[in-house]
């Protein structure tokens, strides 16, 4: 009977630890919310801004190229998200050591890529005629060249910059990444309000400073945070570097870095075929019905971005009463979600018209296919969420192939016969798709049936 007491405690470390991770998560989620809150604000005083500053037109052909650019964010090499799972992992075990290790690792290792990756972008951007590339007058091209170069060299120095904010997310602490990321935002707004009043409309202008301040603000934090936070503990040091940790990073990283290049033409050309199909003006549209739809799935992500962290340390803790708890919770939050986005079909009109004036014109019918993209985005990442945060991705990465394979000619197919409406349809279905296998798969790996490719 002596096995007895020994059971029972760690039946109750077990609870203490599932308590105090879920106590993390809602600080986390409440700070988030704070955040969060602070930065939808800032994003909708920033689009009639611009667009006063630049005209809808060039607000369209901001957004096509600058949407090209951020393809680049995904040529890590998945090493954002690997290093992410690796440190939640080896800080639920205690390994300071081998947390510091994956850190000094992972930015020297970016650093790498990022100086290949600039120098062949910037020798790309004398061969590509960008104005003819995103069907636009020819008089944007030598400016277009310029704004390029601007942005590619701040998206590149982000991605290293970055790292700290993957482990701010492996330490469940999301909510400061959302402050610093709130931060820049409220910096660039302010610089983008006083070049508007002292300036004329300026692609370069608006380049330099909407992408060069949020920049700067995430390497002055890493920087203070490194120095004089608890995470000066895990400062990276060239002693610390470890190459041999490469390969641990990249096993689960390269099968994000193959999803998020499948998401690039699943999701990030919608830009581009909408400027290509129905002309700069759609782009704004697009952009004006999702920043307000996005007003929801900014909520439901400040909810389930934890959960990633959240759930790595819980498997590896084998604490599967605490996911199949959180798997019920998020099942309601969709359910909240779908009614809360027909309410906001309701109220678009009236939102719009306060916002945006009579500048652009917004069909009901683009709202209502953006409210069934964002209910569907929403379900897809709240599965995906916390299957990726087990590590089990290799499902999500097929379904991703497949519909990337698909996503140009689909996208332009549908994009001539009907739209803007048709062009939102392909995303929403593959969210759809995910959300349902992403369902299946949580549910056979904390019920314990799941065998082969739904463990991988």
């Amino acid at each position: 009977m002596s096995h007895i007491p020994s059971e029972i405690s760690h039946i109750l470390d077990r609870y203490r630890a599932g308590s105090l991770r879920s106590k993390e998560v809602v600080r986390n989620v409440v700070l988030s919310m704070g955040m969060k809150v602070a930065s939808i604000i800032a994003s909708l005083l920033i689009v009639p801004m611009t667009i006063g500053y630049i005209n809808p037109t060039r607000y369209g052909i901001w957004l096509a190229l600058a949407s090209v650019i951020n393809w680049v964010n995904f040529f890590d090499l998945g090493l954002g998200n690997g290093f992410r799972n690796r440190f939640a992992e080896a800080k639920a075990h205690g390994d300071t050591l081998l947390a510091r290790q994956l850190v000094s690792t992972t930015y020297f290792t970016l650093s790498c890529i990022v100086v290949v990756v600039l120098l062949a972008a910037l020798v790309a951007n004398n061969f590509i005629d960008w104005s003819a590339f995103l069907k636009v007058q020819s008089s944007y091209r030598a400016e277009l060249k310029i704004v390029f170069s601007i942005i590619i060299t701040f998206v590149c120095i982000n991605m290293v910059a970055n790292v700290f904010n993957s482990l701010l997310s492996a330490d469940q602490k999301n909510g400061w990444g959302g402050c610093i990321f709130a931060v820049g935002q409220y910096v660039s707004l302010l610089v983008i309000f006083i070049l508007s009043k002292t300036t004329s409309g300026s692609l370069i202008n608006l380049a330099l400073f909407y992408s060069g301040i949020p920049c700067i603000v995430m390497i002055i934090a890493s920087l203070v945070m490194f120095k004089w936070s608890r995470y000066k503990i895990y400062r990276p040091h060239f002693k610390f570097i470890k190459l041999s940790l490469i390969g641990n990073i990249m096993k689960l990283g390269v099968q994000f870095f193959v999803i998020y290049l499948c998401l690039i033409f699943v999701f990030q050309i919608v830009n581009v075929v909408i400027s290509r199909e129905v002309g700069p003006v759609g782009v704004t549209q697009y952009n004006i019905a999702n920043k307000y739809f996005n007003i929801l799935y900014m909520t439901i992500l400040i909810i389930i971005t934890p959960l990633w962290s959240a759930f790595t340390d819980a498997y590896a803790q084998n604490d599967i009463a605490w996911i199949k708890s959180m798997v019920r919770k998020m099942r309601i939050l969709w359910l909240v979600a779908l009614g809360c986005s027909a309410v906001m079909v309701l109220l678009s009109p009236l939102f719009y018209h306060i916002w945006i004036g009579s500048k652009v014109d917004m069909p009901i019918s683009i709202s209502i296919a953006m409210a069934v993209y964002v209910s569907c985005q929403s379900l897809g990442n709240i599965f995906m969420t916390m299957i990726n945060g087990i590590g089990t991705v290799r499902i999500q990465l097929i379904i991703y192939v497949i519909f990337a394979l698909a996503s140009w000619p689909l996208f332009t197919l549908l994009g001539r016969y009907y739209g803007l409406v048709g062009i939102i349809a392909i995303p929403s279905f593959v969210y759809l798709i995910q959300g349902i296998f992403g369902y299946l798969q949580l549910h056979k790996i904390v019920s314990g049936t799941a065998r082969g490719i739904w463990l991988k």
